[in-house]
């Protein structure tokens, strides 16, 4: 109840929602106003008649997943989960993944997802965090700084692509190519290898590139997006399977509230993040603190320090880069060694979070190709 007049009475969300091709998508802004609502149960109520209006997501999936942690919604309707883009988005079937049988709720942006959950709009989040092909998702790790969600599990999908053009259209008639610059990236070598030598152009989500195509009738330009988003749009598939790699696997993340409880039952793993004013020197002696006790280390991130960008080193203005380091390692926050490196890892720090310490996904990789 705190979080909810927390947000009634500093943020004061409205809600704007844009009809895109039969689906509903949702942008969360805020204003200043201190006069917007006036009631919990008024803001509350707007909230209802959004999450009414969202089409249910409900793919097959019979393996636990983190939802068997996580209680269900206080509002006893089914799991709101926000992801970034439009129907037949990979995101939405990570969401499908995770949380099977949930209110699936398109988001125009990852930050209006985050948003999303910290207002109340949607009980959690799913985002993508690193590809196999093409790297870590940036703004998604500067996301998790900003805002204070964490992190409640993961799951992984294998992205099957598809190259969607509308009926009719052949490819030798294609002068572009359009996709999120993730799955452009992913698809390099295979287009150049079917003679697709045209300008490529980056938008925000594969389905979103699907669907532009099918609403302003572009019979020059292609997508890259998944065979589900050729089915939603009505488009033809060119080329299956055009990814560079057979094994082009994208590592989601799901987002809450509250932290799940840490437990030693099952594999976890936990993500943090932390910086130093002494710059990067101090690197080998945090990943000694876990080299020490046996953890193994997953993933390590730098990004820089918005706020610090350039440390100085001396008197003549000399300076360096300022780094924020993100660190995932397989341990829960429960085992007592976890710990210990912790409070070894902060006697080197002067800032350390942790993100969520939460399961880590053991189910098999099933392709998702629409």
């Amino acid at each position: 109840m705190h979080a909810l007049l927390l947000a009634d009475n500093l943020l004061k969300p409205y809600i704007s929602l844009s009809s895109r091709v039969g689906a509903t998508r949702l942008t969360v802004q805020c204003s200043d106003s201190l006069n917007y609502y006036n009631s919990v149960s008024e803001w509350q109520s707007s909230c209802s008649i959004l999450a009414s209006k969202v089409v249910s997501s409900k793919p097959e999936q019979s393996a636990e997943t983190i939802a068997d942690l996580s209680p269900a919604p206080m509002h006893g309707a089914k799991l709101r989960v926000a992801y970034q883009g439009v129907p037949g988005a990979y995101s939405e079937a990570a969401a499908g993944k995770a949380y099977p049988n949930c209110e699936a709720i398109p988001c125009d942006q990852f930050e209006d997802a985050f948003q999303a959950v910290e207002l109340w709009i949607a009980d959690r989040a799913v985002l993508p965090i690193e590809n196999s092909l093409g790297g870590s998702i940036h703004r998604n790790y500067d996301l998790l700084l900003r805002h204070r969600l964490h992190i409640v599990g993961e799951v992984h999908l294998l992205v099957h692509h598809c190259l969607l053009a509308l009926p009719g259209v052949q490819q030798d008639c294609l002068t572009r190519v359009i996709s999120h610059s993730q799955a452009l990236a992913q698809c390099e070598l295979t287009l150049t290898k079917l003679g697709l030598n045209v300008e490529h152009e980056a938008v925000d989500n594969t389905a979103g590139a699907a669907e532009f195509i099918a609403a302003n009738n572009l019979r020059d330009t292609a997508a890259i997006a998944s065979a589900r988003a050729a089915d939603i749009y009505g488009l033809n598939i060119l080329a299956d399977g055009i990814q560079d790699d057979s094994r082009n696997v994208t590592r989601f993340v799901m987002l809450a509230r509250k932290p799940i409880v840490a437990l030693t039952d099952r594999p976890f793993k936990t993500s943090i993040v932390f910086a130093h004013d002494k710059g990067t020197s101090v690197l080998f002696k945090v990943l000694s603190a876990f080299a020490f006790r046996n953890i193994s280390l997953t993933k390590i991130e730098s990004r820089p320090h918005r706020n610090r960008p350039i440390r100085l080193v001396n008197d003549s203005n000399e300076g360096s880069f300022e780094y924020l380091f993100y660190m995932d390692f397989e341990e829960s926050m429960a085992e007592v060694r976890t710990q210990n490196a912790l409070e070894e890892v902060q006697e080197f720090t002067s800032f350390l979070r942790v993100l969520g310490s939460y399961p880590r996904d053991m189910i098999p990789l099933v392709s998702f190709a629409g």
